[in-house]
């Protein structure tokens, strides 16, 4: 039964200032798991496991969503923590979404995904795309996390660039003892602007 995960993927050249964002961070903290370039991506919506016949009904809604809502830029600047610097379980890139084109289309593709009865993450959505995880086990292990704050702080206002949104994304989720794997199953565009 696949894993899988509505998302918009970023353009290549906003992908590289966030690996090089990441691996500026990277030699501060053994504790954090950081996020591959090629996995980088802003979830609008975590679906779990779905079987075949699901994940098949789950396309129709994307499509729903996507109708009528033209391809739009999406800016990545600043960087955070949840549930804050203090604590970090996930450290992300910012979304700011100063015209309101990313909540309006997670909104859509939450509300169609409803409308088909298909069961959803329901828990507060702020866009962001992650970067690192400290896992549980690791979450003890303090060594180097003010130094990971600090560089939070530092690189808070970055501005990595702006992707052009064209499509929505469903994508699958395979986990290995190297790490999660990523595959398109679907890709539903949007209008041209």
């Amino acid at each position: 039964m696949p894993r899988v995960f509505v998302a918009l993927l970023l353009g290549e050249q906003v992908r590289k200032n966030v690996a090089a964002q990441i691996t500026r961070l990277r030699t501060l903290s053994k504790a954090v798991t950081w996020v591959t370039p090629g996995n980088l991506h802003l979830t609008l919506s975590f679906l779990g496991d779905q079987t075949d016949e699901q994940v098949r009904d789950i396309v129709p809604a994307l499509e729903e969503a996507a109708e009528g809502v033209s391809s739009f830029p999406m800016g990545l600047r600043g960087l955070g923590a949840f549930p804050g610097l203090e604590h970090p379980r996930t450290i992300w890139v910012g979304v700011p979404d100063s015209g309101g084109e990313v909540r309006y289309l997670q909104s859509r593709v939450a509300e169609a995904l409803e409308r088909r009865g298909i069961l959803f993450e329901t828990r507060a959505w702020k866009p962001h795309v992650t970067i690192g995880r400290i896992p549980p086990q690791r979450r003890w292990r303090r060594d180097g996390m003010a130094e990971v704050r600090s560089g939070l702080i530092r690189a808070g206002a970055t501005v990595f660039g702006n992707s052009q949104i064209s499509s929505i994304e469903l994508m699958r989720s395979d986990l290995f003892a190297s790490g999660a794997r990523y595959t398109p199953i679907a890709s539903v565009p949007l209008s041209p602007p």
